[in-house]
């Protein structure tokens, strides 16, 4: 499988222009763009609620004395 011709892309972008529409792929990027917002807003989330939920550990620790 070699590259592909200008004529072969030409094609396959009159075929996708002709199925989805001019309007509708600007459509379908910006859903994309609106799912990967949401998904790294998800991720930040999380993180932070995790960070919130877990207690800062400390150890208590006396030293017998030994006289």
């Amino acid at each position: 499988m070699g590259s592909f011709s200008m004529w072969h892309w030409l094609i396959v972008l009159v075929i996708v222009l002709l199925l989805f529409g001019r309007g509708k792929i600007p459509e379908l990027m910006g859903d994309v763009a609106k799912g990967i917002k949401s998904f790294k807003k998800g991720i930040t989330d999380d993180d932070s609620a995790d960070q919130q939920q877990q207690p800062a550990k400390t150890v208590d620790h006396k030293a017998d004395e030994v006289k």
